[in-house]
């Protein structure tokens, strides 16, 4: 048999349509264009110089969009091979979709919605958010579903819908490191100088704040039984911020003892009243 016959050579039959050799040399071949084209892209994306100046995030996204349009040229590709035309394929589909569109309007929202995320760039992998209290970061974003890890190290799966739909706060989209603060009573009559540098001093000695930056110390109030202060400080470990928050006031509590001031609780002064009950006879007399 020639070369010509071997491709032609029919394998299955299916009324109008058929499975050929040659449609299955073109399935082989379009898979793996398709993952050359995807390894190419990816390596273009991390490594190229075009894209140096990309975020990671930007990256992964790009990458996605990539991924998903390829695959559907490439299966677009192979159902023509076959004999099936798209523009058939589509208005089946269309009437069907039609009939079960309610059932299925959720999956349709969270679709869009994940190309919404992955085209507006507003949410990249990496990005610390927080959703409804919640804060954690981005492990992934699919083109339905988005995986996101807690400062409990649980990994969630949630509907791109939901951070498309609610409030969603992105501690990290303009910069990488965020300024937090911390409030802080001492008693009344402490050196408020010595204070606001002991504050100063504490949070700039942590590992994970940015001393570079203008670390502040302010003397917010008077209170009822403290002189209130906040120290503000930048840091990079929005994560894990918490625990930086922690060992600053572990600081704070150390610089404090050495140098003799005070934290004071709250002191409630108690007033009894007592009453006589006077007797009976002695009321008449």
């Amino acid at each position: 048999m020639s070369t010509q016959e071997i491709l032609n050579y029919e394998l299955l039959g299916f009324g109008e349509y058929s499975v050929k050799v040659s449609s299955i040399l073109f399935v082989l071949l379009a898979y793996l264009l398709t993952r050359l084209a995807l390894v190419l892209i990816r390596k273009s994306l991390y490594k190229g110089r075009l894209f140096r100046r990309v975020q990671e995030g930007q990256a992964i996204a790009y990458y996605q969009i990539c991924k998903y349009v390829l695959i559907v040229i490439a299966i677009s590709l192979v159902l023509e091979s076959f004999g099936i035309k798209i523009t058939f394929l589509l208005a089946g589909s269309a009437a069907l979709l039609v009939g079960v569109g309610l059932g299925l309007q959720q999956l349709f929202n969270d679709l869009v919605s994940g190309f919404i995320i992955l085209t507006e760039h507003t949410i990249k992998v990496g990005d610390i958010i927080e959703i409804e209290g919640l804060v954690a970061k981005v492990r992934e974003i699919g083109l339905r579903t988005s995986k996101i890890e807690t400062r409990g190290d649980i990994i969630m799966i949630i509907p791109n819908s939901k951070i498309v739909n609610e409030s969603v706060t992105n501690w990290s989209h303009n910069k990488k490191e965020a300024r937090f603060s911390l409030n802080v009573g001492v008693a009344y009559g402490s050196n408020v100088d010595l204070v606001a540098e002991l504050l100063r001093e504490a949070a700039n000695e942590h590992k994970d704040v940015d001393s570079t930056r203008n670390t502040t110390a302010r003397f917010s109030d008077f209170g009822e039984s403290a002189l209130l202060f906040e120290v503000l400080f930048w840091s990079e470990n929005l994560f894990r911020i918490e625990d930086v928050k922690s060992d600053i006031r572990m600081q704070i509590n150390r610089k404090f003892l050495d140098n003799k001031i005070q934290i004071p609780f709250p002191q409630r002064d108690l007033h009894l009243r007592t009453t006589v009950e006077v007797p009976v006879s002695d009321r008449r007399t």
